[in-house]
């Protein structure tokens, strides 16, 4: 059975976070999903984040449609536009499903998703410990403020320049990519 995250609308027009809160940790997973296949060519939580802030300052003056879990898809829209044009503004070329362009409709139907593996978060975990210690603490930084600092701020914070901030967030990437995959972790069926 498929919730009506839009019974928490109310609250968030009020401007109560609590309810928003409540909004978000639900919808979150299908909005990830929505936006993964823009992860070659933008930072995706980034795009996430902004799309987020969006639709808490937009939420108190939001129309539902009649149709269960509006502001879902409105907000997975705000996500896809904000990805595609990011890409454009980055120069890049990506391939979008189609159907993500749509009305939206179908990403509501998207909520029964399995528990996430606890074998991957393990080899996860380890590849993130092997990290080396400038790209390990730029990439803690950057997971644990979830989007909620600017990466300027971050790199001061870590006593980097924001140009090497990116850089460690890069090779940290990289690094983690090329462990999971020795750890025979094949990313293409975990993401699909």
């Amino acid at each position: 059975m498929t919730v009506d995250l839009d019974e928490h609308l109310p609250g968030i027009r009020r401007g109560e976070s609590e309810a928003f809160a409540a909004w978000l940790s639900a919808a979150e997973p299908s909005l990830r999903r929505g936006l993964r296949s823009f992860a070659r060519t933008v930072d995706v939580e980034s795009v996430l984040q902004e799309a987020l802030l969006r639709v808490w300052q937009v939420a108190p003056r939001f129309e539902p449609d009649g149709r269960p879990n509006a502001l879902v898809r409105f907000a997975h829209r705000i996500g896809t536009n904000l990805a595609i044009s990011e890409t454009r503004r980055a120069g890049r070329t990506t391939s979008v499903d189609p159907a993500i362009l749509g009305d939206g409709a179908d990403e509501a139907a998207r909520w029964e998703q399995p528990q996430p593996d606890p074998l991957l978060r393990e080899h996860i975990a380890t590849c993130r410990e092997k990290l080396p210690p400038r790209p390990k603490a730029a990439l803690a930084a950057r997971l644990d403020w979830a989007g909620a600092v600017a990466d300027l701020t971050l790199a001061e914070q870590l006593t980097m320049t924001k140009n090497t901030f990116l850089q460690n967030i890069t090779r940290a990437r990289k690094l983690l990519l090329e462990c999971l995959q020795r750890a025979g972790v094949d990313l293409a069926t975990e993401l699909s």
